[in-house]
């Protein structure tokens, strides 16, 4: 069976709840779509398991970008300041992160950082001969046309917002992340959004607990593509 997941944002709770549902074998496949870290304490350790799995495979997501283009000196290609990235990176909730960080060995650290800069940007599959594009926001096919004010394709890759009126190639079925569903549709919680061609599963894992001021119910959410079944962390 294959799984794709998204935007699980260091929430360690909601990654167990859905990994206890899914039941995961040697013989499944489960594809995360970047952002595994920040908002929530645990992505460094959600990151060191997923790394761990081989059967588990993982796209950049605009977090791990953020947290390479500050702390690796041979990735960043912006031009900003180290103040300027570190002011992105924290306003999007890269301190938890960065404060897991520095109680790691530089060694170890680095282990960790060249992991992540040899991560694809998509993942092309076929199920029943159907063909997918994984991806975290956008294919990177679409950079060249996308009027976009990303300077290069990998940051508009794992940045670009997609819309419901965006025209995508007929050969394939979109699956991404990065912007919650409740963009394209109402509904509390957030749920997997089905549109043409297309598949939102950003679900809002990164949202606040139940229980606090939000008035969004966000949760961690996996999908099978072998037959659309829907799991949501409980």
């Amino acid at each position: 069976m294959i799984y794709v997941m998204s935007d699980i944002h260091g929430n360690l709770k909601r990654f167990h709840s859905v990994m206890r549902q899914i039941r995961l074998t040697s013989s499944d496949t489960l594809y995360v779509l970047g952002d595994v870290i920040d908002r929530y304490p645990d992505g460094i350790r959600i990151l060191k398991r997923i790394r761990s799995m081989e059967n588990v495979k993982l796209l950049l997501g605009n977090h791990e970008y953020m947290m390479l283009c500050l702390l690796d000196e041979t990735y960043d290609t912006s031009g900003e300041t180290y103040e300027q990235r570190r002011f992105r990176w924290y306003k999007n909730g890269g301190k938890v992160t960065h404060d897991h960080l520095k109680h790691m060995r530089k060694s170890m650290r680095q282990e960790l950082f060249d992991y992540l800069k040899l991560l694809p940007l998509q993942y092309d599959i076929d199920i029943d001969g159907r063909r997918y594009v994984l991806v975290h926001a956008a294919p990177a096919e679409l950079f060249s046309h996308a009027g976009t004010s990303c300077a290069d394709v990998r940051r508009f890759a794992v940045w670009d917002r997609k819309s419901i009126f965006d025209t995508l190639p007929d050969s394939y079925t979109l699956v991404f992340g990065h912007t919650p569903t409740n963009r394209f549709q109402p509904g509390n919680p957030l749920k997997i959004w089905h549109g043409d061609r297309r598949i939102g599963i950003d679900c809002g894992c990164g949202f606040p607990d139940p229980g606090s001021d939000a008035s969004e119910q966000g949760r961690l959410a996996c999908l099978r593509l072998d037959d659309m079944r829907e799991f949501y962390s409980e």
